[in-house]
């Protein structure tokens, strides 16, 4: 707690609170980057991995699956997409929700 500085004393807290958030965000920006995210469809038959930040980053068909129509291969392929990006936009919202919950900025009428 700050004494004797008044509403500087607030600002210098708000600020020190946004340096944390700023921190933090640069490390979760780099844990997303790293992160490998897979969605399946078809019982495991294909498979789209992404990154915490909805990049894509491999795809992957089991043999079998070329057996199929192009039709079921593209609905698989969609849906094992949407399933990864999914995934990953809830991780990253998670991630968000963790490193900014608990912020309060005093004085600011924002926590």
């Amino acid at each position: 707690m700050t004494r004797g500085f008044g509403p500087f004393g607030k600002i210098q807290e708000a600020l020190k609170k946004a340096q944390e958030v700023r921190d933090g965000a640069q490390r979760l920006q780099k844990e997303l980057e790293e992160m490998e995210i897979v969605g399946e469809a078809g019982n495991g038959l294909v498979k789209v991995t992404v990154n915490g930040n909805q990049e894509p980053l491999k795809v992957s068909l089991d043999p079998q699956i070329l057996q199929e129509s192009v039709d079921v291969v593209e609905d698989l392929l969609l849906t094992a997409m949407v399933n990864a990006y999914t995934q990953s936009a809830e991780t990253m919202r998670k991630r968000m929700e963790e490193l900014t919950g608990n912020i309060s900025l005093p004085g600011l009428g924002l926590g």
